[in-house]
């Protein structure tokens, strides 16, 4: 049986939207898609692996990634973690010299909106 991928659910090459990670538990709806929809105005859309350099920078912008909250079920973030990143912020770490690899087959396709196809493969992940 083949299964119909919902458009909305496509990658950047576009195939199917892959699981970017689980633990910890990423994306807006915390399902480890970096999925989207009409409640995600940060548009947590783009799968990173997190470096130090960018959670520096994150914690320099006024979104520190790194500390835990456990109250909201977050852990905290380490470099090597896989996370559904705003495509905006994803930007403004590519002007500032440390975007973070990007793993192509799990980032939503809405990506695209906001970001390049050359500068998404340059910054690729090997999968």
């Amino acid at each position: 049986m083949i299964q119909k991928v919902e458009a909305e659910h496509l990658n950047v090459l576009g195939g199917p939207l892959k699981i970017c990670c689980r633990s910890p538990r990423t994306g807006f709806y915390r399902d480890g898609t970096c999925r989207t929809g009409p409640d995600d105005r940060g548009r947590h859309v783009v799968c990173v692996k997190i470096t130090d350099e960018f959670l520096a920078f994150s914690r320099s912008r006024g979104n520190d990634l790194s500390t835990p909250m456990p109250e909201y079920g977050f852990p905290g973030l380490v470099a090597g973690d896989c996370w559904c990143l705003c495509a905006l912020r994803w930007v403004e770490a590519l002007q500032a010299g440390c975007a973070p690899a990007v793993k192509l087959s799990a980032t939503h396709r809405s990506a695209l909106q906001v970001i390049s196809i050359e500068d998404l493969r340059a910054h690729a992940l090997a999968e």
